[in-house]
């Protein structure tokens, strides 16, 4: 079944402005491939670690942690992470050095089956401006 996930960019080191994507992506996904979906959606390169959490908040200590020393991000799909428990959020963390954060919304949009002449996943929709993830400096 086919999903929908809003992206909400949260902090990053250049973070210059807001942005959003909504993204259509198969609910047997593993984490591994929403990164590289994510990575997609807002032009970076695949080039430092990531993980992903749940949890109240960004900034909780609280969480529930997928990343590759644990080996969750190989192995879990989206289809077993949502519903998240009550009052708590899904995010995305790339690069341990910059943090860029994201918050990741599954859509109330019932799910559909997948189109068989559409490539998934994909970006359906953005808003605001796409991060620049290595931005020139100037001298």
């Amino acid at each position: 079944m086919i999903i929908a996930l809003q992206i909400e960019l949260l902090f990053g080191a250049y973070a210059d402005g807001m942005w959003k994507g909504m993204i259509e992506i198969d609910s047997d996904s593993t984490l591994e491939e929403l990164h590289f979906a994510i990575q997609d959606a807002v032009d970076f390169g695949r080039d430092h670690l990531f993980g992903f959490f749940i949890a109240r908040t960004e900034r909780s200590r609280d969480r529930v942690r997928f990343d590759d020393e644990n080996g969750e991000i190989y192995s879990t799909t989206l289809e077993k992470l949502f519903p998240l428990p009550e009052k708590r959020h899904l995010y995305y963390l790339f690069d341990y050095g910059d943090y860029w954060i994201f918050k990741i919304t599954k859509k109330k949009k019932s799910s559909q089956e997948p189109d068989p002449l559409v490539k998934y996943p994909r970006l359906i929709q953005e808003v605001g401006v796409k991060p620049e993830q290595y931005p020139a400096i100037d001298m």
